[in-house]
C-alpha cells in the first residue's frame, strides 16, 4: 500500500447502524480485504447508538456483503474477515461515547496505530463529530509521530456556500486539510477517472479539445426513479443541492480542466478549482435564460412534500467557461427524477465540418462527431464518425466505435466506486476528493442560483410527465442554438 507505515490501522465507521455501511462501505472493506489490498492488521469498528454486540453486526453485515458484493461472501474469507468486525454502542453527540470509545480502540490496537474515521451520519452531525474526535485527542497528528488520522465525510457538505465555509471553518479548528477526505462516489466510477487518462494519454484529442473544434458539452445525470420514501429530505434540498453542486459541477471540472503539471492529488485539484473559478457568473437576466427548473407531475402528492411546494425535481443549466480553453462554447448540464432511464453521460460534441465538399444530396445526412463518456450504468466510451456505406452511390452513415468495461473487463475485475475511495482514503490518495476551495467553488456557481430561483428572477416552474426525458423547456434551452439533447449510451435514436 502506497503510504503504508507497517503500523495497526483502524477504520471507525459513525453512523455504523445505517444503510450506507451495509450496502457500501463493510462490503468495499471485505472486497478489499479478500484482494489483499488492506493492511496486515487491521480492525473495522462500527459505532452507533444501536446497543447491538459485535456478533450481531457482523451478522448484519454478511447480509450486505452477500447481496452487494459480486460472488458473495466465501465462507473461509469471511470468518477471517468477520473476526476483525467490531461493534461499540455510543452517542456521536456525548463526549462520554468518545471516551469509551477511544478506550476501545487503543486496547484493541495495542499500541500507535493508524486511524480512518468515516462519517456515514447525517449531514448535521459532521461538525459535531469532529469537534468531539478532536476535544477526545482522537485526530491530533504530530510530526515526530508515525500514525496517521484522516476523516472521510460524506455528501452533502453544507447546503449553501455560507454553510459549506462555516463547515469548512469548523472542521478545520481540529483538522489539517491534509486529513480531510470529503467524498463524491461519482468521482470513483472507471470512466470518470478515464476521462483523465482520454484527455492526458491520448496525443490525437488534445489538440481538438478547446473552442476551435468543440461545439458544445452535455452532461446528464438522468434518474428513473421519483423521490420515494426521501421526499421529506428532498422537499428541503431540491435538485440542485442533490446533484449539481456535488457531481456535475465534479465532471465539469474534470472535461474541462487543464492539464496538470504532475498526476498527484494537490495538482489534479489545482486545476479543478481553476476551471469552477472560471465559471461565468450570473448576470441579469440570465436565470430566466440559461436555466430551466421543473417538477415532475404528482410530485406535490408525495408523502412528506409541502403543499404547494415548488422544489425543482428537475434543473437543466447552460454554463459558460470564460478561459481561453473554453471561450463561447456552452456547457449544459441536467439531472432529474423520474425520468426514462438511469443514466450518467458526458457528450462532447463537435462542430460540424466547415465545408461540404460532397453532394449536395448527402449533406444534410452528414451529422456532427460526438464522444460519449457512459458512467453509468454501463460504464464505457463511445466515439461516433460518418463512414460511407459500400456502393455505387456516395450515401454517408454514422457508425459507432465503443468500448464497455463489463464486455473487456471480468465484472468482478471493475471495483465499485466506495472499494475504490476507501482504498485510496487508506493509502493518503486525495485525487478523487474534493478539497475545501473546490467545494466552495463549486458552491458560488449553484447558490446563486437557489437564491435566485426564490425571486421574481426565476424562470416558471415547469411540468413533465414521469418516464419522459423531462420538460420542453429544457429542449428550447438546447433549441434556441439550434441543439438537442443527445443519449449517446443509451441506445436511443437521435
Amino acid at each position: 500500500m502506497r503510504n503504508d507505515n507497517g503500523l495497526f490501522t483502524t477504520v471507525v465507521i459513525f453512523g455504523a447502524s445505517g444503510d450506507l455501511t451495509r450496502r457500501k462501505l463493510v462490503p468495499g472493506l471485505y472486497s478489499l480485504y479478500r484482494k489483499g489490498a488492506l493492511p496486515a492488521d487491521f480492525a473495522v469498528v462500527g459505532t452507533s447508538r444501536s446497543g447491538i454486540g459485535h456478533e450481531a453486526f457482523r451478522e448484519e453485515m454478511r447480509g450486505g456483503v452477500d447481496e452487494f458484493v459480486v460472488g458473495g461472501s466465501d465462507d473461509a474469507v469471511w470468518a477471517r474477515f468477520a473476526a476483525k468486525l467490531y461493534y461499540v454502542a455510543g452517542d456521536a453527540t456525548e463526549a462520554d461515547s468518545y471516551q469509551g470509545l477511544n478506550a476501545f480502540l487503543q486496547e484493541l490496537e495495542g499500541g500507535e496505530a493508524n486511524r480512518l474515521y468515516y462519517l456515514s451520519t447525517a449531514p448535521r452531525f459532521f461538525d459535531t463529530i469532529v469537534l468531539q474526535l478532536g476535544g477526545a485527542g482522537m485526530v491530533q497528528e504530530k510530526v515526530e509521530e508515525s500514525w496517521w488520522r484522516r476523516v472521510v465525510i460524506e455528501k452533502p457538505f453544507g447546503r449553501d456556500l455560507a454553510s459549506a465555509q462555516a463547515l469548512n471553518q469548523s472542521v478545520h479548528t481540529v483538522l489539517a486539510e491534509h486529513q480531510i477526505y470529503r467524498i463524491d462516489h461519482y468521482l470513483a466510477k472507471e470512466t470518470v477517472q478515464n476521462i483523465l487518462a482520454f484527455r492526458f494519454a491520448n496525443t490525437m484529442f488534445e489538440p481538438i479539445w478547446n473552442r476551435n473544434y468543440v461545439d458544445h458539452v452535455q452532461i446528464t445525470v438522468a434518474e428513473a426513479v421519483d423521490v420515494g420514501h426521501r421526499a421529506g429530505y428532498y422537499d428541503q434540498a431540491g435538485v440542485l443541492r442533490d446533484m449539481f453542486q456535488n457531481h456535475l459541477m465534479q465532471l465539469l471540472a474534470l472535461v474541462a480542466m487543464e492539464p496538470p503539471a504532475f498526476f498527484e492529488a494537490e495538482a489534479v485539484r489545482d486545476e479543478k478549482v481553476k476551471t469552477m473559478r472560471a465559471v461565468r457568473a450570473w448576470g441579469e437576466g440570465d436565470l430566466a435564460r440559461r436555466t430551466v427548473r421543473a417538477q415532475y407531475e404528482g410530485y406535490r402528492v408525495a408523502e412528506g412534500v409541502a403543499e404547494g411546494s415548488e422544489t425543482p425535481t428537475y434543473a437543466a443549466l447552460e454554463l459558460y467557461i470564460d478561459n481561453w480553453r473554453w471561450q463561447g462554447v456552452p456547457f449544459y448540464l441536467r439531472s432529474g427524477k423520474g425520468l426514462q432511464k438511469k443514466a450518467t453521460e458526458i457528450i462532447v460534441q463537435f462542430k460540424r465540418p466547415p465545408h461540404m465538399m460532397f453532394a449536395h444530396e448527402v449533406e444534410p445526412a452528414l451529422r456532427s462527431n460526438y464522444l460519449a463518456f457512459c458512467i453509468q450504468p454501463h460504464e464505457g466510451v463511445h466515439q461516433r464518425f460518418e463512414m460511407k456505406v459500400p456502393g455505387p452511390d456516395f450515401e454517408i452513415r454514422s457508425v459507432d466505435m465503443d468500448f464497455h468495461y463489463d464486455e473487456l473487463f471480468a465484472k468482478e475485475s471493475v471495483p465499485e466506486a466506495y472499494e475504490t475511495l476507501l482504498l485510496n482514503a487508506l493509502e493518503g490518495d486525495a485525487t478523487l476528493f474534493t478539497r475545501s476551495d473546490g467545494i466552495e467553488a463549486a458552491w458560488r456557481v449553484i447558490d446563486p442560483i437557489i437564491q435566485g430561483w426564490e425571486t421574481a428572477a426565476a424562470p416558471p416552474l415547469g411540468q413533465y410527465v414521469l418516464g419522459s426525458w423531462g420538460p420542453h423547456e429544457a429542449d428550447e434551452l438546447l433549441g434556441k442554438g439550434g441543439r438537442f439533447w443527445r443519449h449517446g449510451c443509451v441506445d436511443e435514436e437521435d
